[in-house]
């Protein structure tokens, strides 16, 4: 057994499923020893970014790291963006990349460079293999800090020389079980007279309610003791939208409705909540907010986050002793069901629009929410669109509207959905992203085609950078040139061997959407997208008067 070959049974043994990437010469002993006797599936991409977004998702729906593979120089490179995205946006990933042998690692060489330098600030972790016997100790270390909260990204390196090199006697370490802290109880006697003490409190819900079971016990919570909650980008759905405790997203920077019930508290309960996603200062610009903080981990220092309570340790452990000492209590929290009402009419303003002509943001999302199930998966890039999926799309169940909104990457949507509809192949998946961001990563078409796939590919196609010229316009009343043009995209579909659909009319788009859904191939709907909403949204927003 040579190293690449030890490397593949440590994988193997941590349950690895599947790698995505696309390889190099440095690699190519591990990819032998991949394609000899092992179980797991490697998954040719077109493109090490793709292949890193494919890992991302894969590690967000499954709990469990997703796995993507480069060589070294210009493929480590390459996988950097996803890579940096899955560590911002807490999804458990490995990043293994090759290297040049160790006899010319101290001097000019080609393609060689310092790959482990430039990971060390993007990861949670980030090493070389120096020596054969070392790797099972690298393997499972890297493993338990990607799943370890908050989970990231770690990376390996592994030289193409060490590769070759002969081990015997090294055996893998057998899969760590995680368990984590659980809160002391006299802080959680703490948090429970917090809440008692309270007129109207909130419940800002984050990216870490959709881990490890916390969504369960939040819904729990927020129905006994009838306290609103509302949902981060990356926390949609730890709530149904169809509780009368949700309250939806926040997260546009005007003055939303969902804002006004946090301007409202006298306390705000944050949990899970990532400061990555929507800062503080946008809730709380007083800084002068009452704050129960519930978390993985303690809250991050701020001047507008200063919590009164740290109730630190699993979230599902700390919310179910939490809903244990508050029984019998029921809050006050009448005036969000005013809010939610207003909220709700909102959402079907546009529900009946008919005609030709670029549709509505609204309209278009309220046809894709009565098309997907509660259980099927929308995926949204990053650009105008993204800021209307978080406040139009709603969801029944976490981790069924996927937003990247630590990192925010365009080009995530489309090879995330493949890996997607590759976890799920009986749920409907949509990636919805702008013609921007969709061209980014249109070479995987091939790779969905090829692994037999059929994820719906969306896109609204307004010919520029749609979300860069609205708050540019917003905050300069200009903006610069963002405009580009745009190939056919139907025929573009159809010349990597997919379905193309256009949809020009609002009344055509729920019998498009079925189309899609129908086809056994990957399917690209492109629809013209009408953008002046965006200053109507954030004129709207800006001047609402809080009815609470």
């Amino acid at each position: 057994m040579n190293a690449a070959e030890l490397f593949v049974r440590c994988l193997e043994a941590e349950g690895v499923e599947c790698i995505f990437g696309v390889p190099g010469e440095e690699n190519a002993h591990f990819m032998m020893a991949l394609e000899g006797s092992s179980s797991i599936r490697f998954h040719l991409c077109r493109h090490e970014q793709a292949a890193a977004f494919m890992a991302d998702v894969y590690g967000r729906l499954t709990g469990k790291p997703g796995v993507c593979l480069g060589t070294l120089g210009p493929g480590a490179t390459n996988l950097v963006t996803g890579v940096a995205d899955a560590n911002m946006d807490r999804a458990p990933l490995i990043c293994i990349t090759g290297q040049a042998a160790l006899q010319r690692q101290h001097k000019e060489s080609h393609q060689a460079m310092d790959v482990i330098g430039m990971y060390r600030p993007l990861t949670k972790w980030a090493t070389p293999i120096l020596h054969p016997s070392v790797i099972p100790e690298v393997v499972a270390k890297a493993f338990k800090l990607a799943q370890t909260e908050k989970p990231g990204a770690c990376h390996i390196e592994l030289a193409e020389d060490v590769a070759a090199l002969p081990v015997d006697g090294t055996e893998p370490l057998p899969s760590m079980r995680l368990r984590r802290p659980v809160p002391d109880d006299k802080i959680l006697d703490r948090a429970a007279d917090l809440i008692r003490n309270a007129k109207s409190p909130v419940i800002l819900a984050g990216n870490g309610c959709v881990r490890k079971r916390a969504a369960k016990q939040l819904r729990a919570l927020t129905e006994s003791t009838g306290i609103g909650a509302i949902c981060t980008f990356m926390g949609k759905g730890s709530v149904s939208r169809h509780s009368d405790q949700c309250m939806f997203t926040i997260g546009l920077q005007a003055k939303d409705l969902a804002t006004c019930a946090i301007d409202a508290a006298d306390l705000v309960i944050t949990i899970g909540y990532d400061l990555v996603e929507y800062h503080p200062r946008l809730w709380n610009s007083g800084a002068d907010k009452k704050i129960l903080h519930l978390d993985f981990l303690p809250a991050e220092v701020d001047n507008h986050y200063s919590p009164e309570v740290e109730v630190v340790g699993d979230l599902a452990q700390s919310l179910e002793k939490l809903h244990e000492r508050l029984q019998g209590v029921r809050c006050d929290c009448s005036q969000h069901a005013t809010v939610r009402k207003d909220l709700l009419s909102d959402f079907a303003e546009h529900a009946e629009d008919s005609g030709d002509g670029p549709l509505r943001p609204q309209k278009v999302l309220w046809d894709l929410r009565e098309a997907m199930g509660p259980e099927d998966i929308l995926l949204s890039d990053v650009g105008a669109h993204k800021m209307w999926i978080a406040r139009y799309y709603q969801c029944d169940e976490p981790n069924t509207c996927l937003i990247s909104n630590g990192f925010c990457s365009m080009g995530f949507a489309l090879p995330g959905a493949i890996s997607a509809k590759m976890i799920y192949p009986d749920r409907r998946v949509v990636a919805l992203c702008g013609d921007g961001g969709f061209l980014m990563n249109v070479q995987e078409l091939e790779t969905a085609k090829r692994l037999g796939v059929n994820p719906v590919f969306m896109i609204w196609e307004d010919g520029g950078y749609g979300l860069i010229e609205w708050k540019q316009q917003t905050e300069f009343g200009r903006h610069t040139e963002l405009s580009f043009t745009n190939p056919d995209f139907t025929a573009l579909a159809e010349a990597f061997g997919c379905k193309g659909i256009r949809v020009n009319r609002a009344d055509d788009l729920a019998e498009g959407l079925q189309e899609a859904f129908a086809s056994k191939v990957p399917v690209v709907l492109s629809l013209p997208i009408d953008y002046r909403e965006n200053s109507l949204l954030t004129e709207r927003l800006g001047a609402i008067a809080c009815p609470i």
